[in-house]
């Protein structure tokens, strides 16, 4: 029997220290419902930016969270898949959640949200007929779509599930290699485009449904592929989005995530809406692994020329997550740890 992981003493006080203020008490349980970034925390907080990163240093130094960079973000986590989470979780388990400064902590987290949401999707409704071209402008589409039916392969699969399905392009392109096919977006104006053009293509396998991809109506296990494609940079918490993405996936099945490597077009989260500045594939292959699957196959794309804005062009990466025959150690207790607190 597997021995599970123990603190030291000391290292159990400092964790216990660390988390024994109000201010850091909230950040935990912030960053327990997703990543969030040092100004969000600031905003929700009421509090100044040196003030935050004091108690944020205090956290990382105890074990209890992880930063990471993303151009000139940077993001916040509890820290991932060890007893450090496990205690941190095992408190908040604990912990009235409902009134008082946390549960006005977690509102203006929700509202912050929502407005980064509206922006997002107001710039899809405001693009929806021109999205394809807009795509083009990062990377040759036709040569990311023939990477896409490279490393799918040829099929059959029986359910095909397209989340942040956008213009309904993937459905389009793969209905020759699926008998049922269904496109999940939670904007309207992208639903109504992507309906017609399946339409216009006499696609009538496929079919089209208003859905929040992190909370998709669909039970376990049902999907034979899943396609997640030019969807997770707009994501504050990618990693939800693919855990939702894996519940779905029956025994066997594939996960297709196409999005850009790491770049630096800041102007890209102003102008485009873009939450994240790619992703490396070993960020990728950890998340994966969190909901027990492994990258199977990668295929990278770099731009022949340099994008229309003069600042670069962007490399799109494609990773290919299968189930593992067995789940990692890890990946079944952050598994039981996120059960556990969502219940």
């Amino acid at each position: 029997m597997e021995t599970a992981a123990r603190l030291s003493p000391h290292a159990m006080l400092e964790a216990l220290k660390a988390a024994a203020d109000p201010t850091r008490l909230r950040l935990l349980a912030l960053l327990a419902d997703g990543e969030l970034n040092v100004s969000d925390l600031t905003t929700i907080l009421g509090q100044s930016q040196p003030r935050v990163s004091r108690h944020l240093k205090i956290l990382a130094a105890a074990g209890l969270i992880e930063r990471f960079r993303d151009g000139s973000w940077v993001f916040l986590s509890l820290a991932g898949g060890g007893v450090t989470e496990h205690l941190v979780r095992t408190i908040l388990a604990n912990l009235d959640v409902s009134a008082g400064d946390i549960a006005r902590d977690r509102g203006r987290a929700a509202g912050l949200a929502a407005t980064r949401e509206a922006a997002a999707q107001a710039y899809f409704a405001a693009h929806a007929a021109e999205w394809d071209s807009i795509r083009a402008l990062h990377v040759a589409e036709g040569e990311v779509e023939a990477a896409v039916l490279k490393v799918l392969g040829p099929g059959p699969f029986d359910l095909l599930v397209d989340l942040g399905t956008g213009t309904g392009r993937m459905l389009e392109l793969l209905a020759p290699r699926f008998k049922r096919g269904l496109g999940f977006d939670i904007n309207a104006a992208m639903l109504a485009y992507a309906r017609s053009r399946l339409s216009a293509a006499k696609i009538d396998h496929a079919h089209i449904k208003h859905g929040d991809l992190r909370h998709v109506r669909l039970p376990d296990g049902c999907v034979s592929v899943v396609v997640m494609h030019q969807v997770l940079h707009f994501l504050t918490d990618p990693g939800a989005a693919l855990r939702e993405a894996a519940r779905l996936l029956a025994p066997g099945g594939q996960l297709l995530v196409v999005d850009f490597a790491p770049h630096d077009l800041e102007f890209l989260r102003e102008s485009a809406a873009h939450v994240r500045l790619g992703f490396a594939d070993a960020q990728i292959e950890a998340w994966l692994a969190e909901c027990g699957l492994s990258v199977s196959a990668t295929e990278r794309l770099a731009p022949k020329r340099a994008a229309k804005s003069g600042q670069g062009g962007l490399t799109v990466n494609l990773w290919l997550g299968r189930h593992q025959p067995t789940p990692s150690g890890r990946a079944l207790k952050r598994r039981r740890n996120l059960e556990e607190t969502s219940s």
